[in-house]
């Protein structure tokens, strides 16, 4: 199999990649069990792609279901470098409505029943996750949504809450006291897992509606909903496929390194079976330091 450098997650509304040819399934296990399903290998835009449906084809999985370790471990095992993911989100500003396309720098973790790290069971790791979305593949990514003519905003801050139920009203007016711009249910552990990974991962953060602070909440249908999560599911088609195009083959970001010196458990203390595991992750420090 040819190098798998780009990963691409869709998620709610976007089920499968247009334009991606020479396909083929390929289904991997996991240290972590099974990932959402079979990762869609193939050609866009001239470059190697892996494409995952993160609730499966038919959208049977919870957001608090998906497996998130396996499916970034599974892009990691296939080389992927960068993770471009799209998740429809609610909006808690004015100024993003529905259609629009947020790219945020940030991130807030309202979960509390996710497994979101690689490490443990004898192995202590700590990276960096200040700037948890890539500074260069997010920029790639806005510029690409702007020569698709699609109304994007650069930047703002995506609550990741548990789900699977939406906001109370109390809590959707809280979120904007806090200043935060879009709310979801799955990029908090992608991004995360990402980083441990050394993968650089960007958000494609898809608005859909207005969450329950608004007004006019009440008068939006699951119609509306599915006719905007259809339309935007196009529009990031054609992001990502502009995002594929200008991706460098050479990473220049901290992204890349992000291991570096994040582990802190001493080698020889390291259990062989989180050793063998963990080896497509840590395996090129283990040499440096043995």
């Amino acid at each position: 199999m040819n190098r798998v450098q780009i990963g691409i997650i869709g998620g709610s509304g976007l089920y499968d990649m247009a334009g991606v040819t020479d396909r083929e399934d390929v289904t991997l296990r996991t240290p972590f069990g099974d990932p959402s399903g079979p990762y869609v290998i193939g050609t866009l835009r001239g470059r190697r792609v892996a494409f995952l449906a993160r609730h499966a084809v038919g959208h049977r999985i919870l957001p608090s279901e998906i497996n998130y370790r396996a499916n970034i471990f599974g892009m990691k095992l296939l080389g992927v470098e960068y993770i471009l993911s799209a998740s429809a989100v609610g909006s808690l500003k004015e100024e993003y409505k529905p259609l629009d396309i947020v790219i945020p720098d940030q991130c807030f973790d309202r979960t509390n029943a996710r497994a979101s790290t690689f490490f443990g069971r004898g192995l202590a790791a700590h990276v960096s996750f200040a700037h948890p979305f890539c500074r260069i593949l997010s920029g790639i990514t806005y510029e690409s949504g702007r020569a698709a003519g699609a109304t994007i905003h650069k930047g703002g801050t995506y609550v990741c809450m548990e789900g699977p139920q939406f906001s109370t009203l109390a809590e959707s007016k809280l979120y904007r006291s806090w200043g935060m711009d879009i709310i979801g249910m799955t990029n908090l552990q992608e991004a995360k897992l990402a980083r441990e990974a050394e993968i650089c991962y960007s958000t494609i953060a898809l608005v859909t509606d207005y969450d329950c602070w608004h007004p006019d909440h009440d008068s939006v249908t699951v119609d509306m909903i599915i006719a905007n999560l259809t339309q935007n599911a196009k529009t990031a088609e054609q992001i990502i496929a502009g995002a594929v195009a200008r991706l460098p083959y050479e990473r220049t970001c901290e992204c890349a390194s992000a291991l570096k010196y994040a582990l802190v458990t001493r080698p020889d203390a390291i259990p062989a079976q989180v050793r063998k595991d963990l080896a497509p992750i840590i395996g090129k420090y283990m040499a440096l330091t043995d």
